[in-house]
């Protein structure tokens, strides 16, 4: 009898702790679990009014369906906490690939096959879980039919007459997640079609004279990873820009800085690459896989069939990248073709004051003609511990100089492990670094014929920007070349390296059009 009382209660515990549970980590509070589920009542009275041959049924394809609402739960709660937004049931699941590719080439193999074994069994159990406990309730409920009827009817109307505004006493928060995963379902399915027609339009598809006003250029487009709008108010990143300035001024170069939205946030630097360089708003899957297979014109595309010399200096790449022959590079430098030799500091595989080098190595110090480069770094990618010192650039190397600093292969979800206080600081330290890495760069290796974009890819995890974030990155252009900044002068952009709490604020989409129309020939 206690055992089954035990098992009795720890059933209606789990189905309320399921149905009530916030989706946001943040909001794991107890007041969030002292509230009664409507849902549960609603559930309760449905299968206590069933006939007895309906009910047993009944309550199998409900304890299913629960445990497959709980997996999408604990999705939610990962996606928030690393992106920023719930999963979405269509256009997500293609991004499970890329995390089994990233556990299959950090630990290897046999860990990508036996992370997939427990996400089955993972799965698999909480469905079981969850429908072994509403056969119990039924069942017990269905014992007692008048008594569960009195206590249901009473909690209803304790829930309405006990509530206060401000304080809640009931829980439709399962209710509400359906409908928004109902809702962005719907939107889901039509994103193709959508995406579609947003790629059909492109004014500047066969545009003579594109890039005409930077003949002569180099122009270099930097993505610092995970440099957001959150970052600019870390002292340590404060005092790096300012300083930066300093420099740059006092070696005569001028700088314009604002902000643009990035699609994504928390991770899917990726996505928010093929944004800018493409034009078209890459928020999903989906659409970085549409885009890639199309014949859209990017700006690594635009520049080579200007006479540039188009390259990709990808450190991030480690694995065959056939999504690259969409940005028509002439050539692309992935991690073993950049010469690194020293050991790797967590995600990063080669530091950025290293590939900065590799890229002016194999490229500008060679004759050459114009050059185009698109350089993702890595340093500033969780999990934000070890960052390597910065070294001199005549030190540098093969990478060797590297094995005396402390390094590791921690994943980025190790983050989650560490005291927040710490993380941030860590993660400022290695903001720090990339712009240290980028503007030593200019002052060693710029020219009147160097111009450099240098932004943002997204904002890191919430762990160091807090909630409600926004998506907002800093994006800079630095030129010697007068000519160059008088020419972005209608954007409208701060001044430095700092853009300020006004500064303009466009889509990271809508940079490309700005871009090619400022440095192109009116259409006559």
């Amino acid at each position: 009898m206690l055992l089954r009382r035990t098992a009795t209660v720890l059933a209606g515990l789990f189905v309320v702790f399921v149905l009530i549970a916030p989706s946001d980590l943040e909001k794991f509070t107890p007041e969030a679990f002292l509230r009664v589920p409507l849902e549960g009542l609603v559930g309760v009275m449905v299968l206590v009014l069933l006939p007895d041959r309906v009910r047993g049924p009944a309550a199998v394809a409900g304890g299913v369906a629960l445990g497959l609402f709980t997996v999408v739960k604990i999705m939610d709660i990962g996606f928030d906490v690393v992106l920023y937004r719930p999963f979405d049931l269509v256009l997500d699941w293609p991004l499970l690939v890329p995390a089994l590719d990233f556990v299959d080439v950090t630990f290897g193999r046999a860990a990508s096959v036996l992370a997939v074994a427990l996400t089955v069994v993972l799965v698999a159990g909480i469905v079981w879980l969850a429908t072994v406990s509403v056969v119990r309730l039924s069942t017990v409920a269905a014992a007692r039919r008048p008594v569960t009827t009195r206590a249901v009817a009473a909690a209803a109307v304790l829930c309405v007459s006990l509530a206060v505004p401000g304080i809640p006493v009931y829980s439709d928060s399962a209710a509400t997640a359906l409908v928004d995963h109902a809702r962005r379902v719907k939107v889901g399915l039509h994103d193709q079609e959508a995406f579609a027609a947003e790629a059909s339009v492109d004014a500047f598809r066969d545009r003579p004279g594109l890039l005409s006003a930077l003949q002569g250029k180099d122009v270099v487009f930097t993505f610092v990873e995970s440099y957001g709008k959150s970052a600019l108010d870390m002292p340590d990143v404060a005092a790096k820009l300012a300083d930066g300035d300093a420099r740059l001024t006092a070696a005569g170069y001028s700088a314009r800085s604002a902000f643009l939205t990035s699609p994504t946030a928390g991770g899917g630097s990726w996505m928010a690459q093929a944004t800018l360089l493409s034009g078209l708003w890459i928020d999903n899957q989906q659409r970085y896989r549409n885009l890639v297979a199309s014949d859209r014109l990017s700006l690594p595309r635009a520049f080579r069939e200007a006479s540039w010399r188009s390259v990709g200096v990808v450190p991030g790449i480690t694995q065959a990248w056939p999504e690259g022959d969409f940005f028509h590079y002439d050539e692309i430098y992935p991690a073993q073709k950049l010469g690194y030799a020293g050991p790797r500091f967590g995600y990063a595989t080669t530091p950025d004051q290293f590939t900065l080098e590799s890229f002016q190595r194999n490229e500008r110090a060679k004759q050459h003609g114009p050059v185009m480069a698109a350089i993702p770094m890595v340093s500033s990618h969780a999990p934000w511990s070890p960052t390597p010192d910065f070294v001199d650039w005549e030190e540098l190397g093969d990478g060797s100089v590297y094995a005396t600093m402390p390094a590791s292969d921690d994943p980025p979800e190790s983050i989650f492990g560490r005291d927040p206080a710490a993380v941030r600081a860590d993660y400022a330290h290695s903001i720090s670094y990339s712009l240290e890495s980028v503007v030593s760069y200019v002052e060693r290796y710029g020219d009147e014929n160097l111009v450099l974009v240098f932004l943002g890819d997204h904002q890191p995890a919430q762990m160091v920007t807090g909630e409600g974030a926004s998506r907002d990155v800093p994006i800079t252009i630095v030129a010697k070349d007068p000519a160059v900044l008088e020419q972005v002068g209608s954007w409208r952009w701060d001044d430095g390296l700092k853009p300020g709490g006004t500064a303009p604020v466009s889509r990271m989409s809508d940079f490309r059009d700005q871009f090619l129309s400022t440095f192109s020939p009116p259409v006559a």
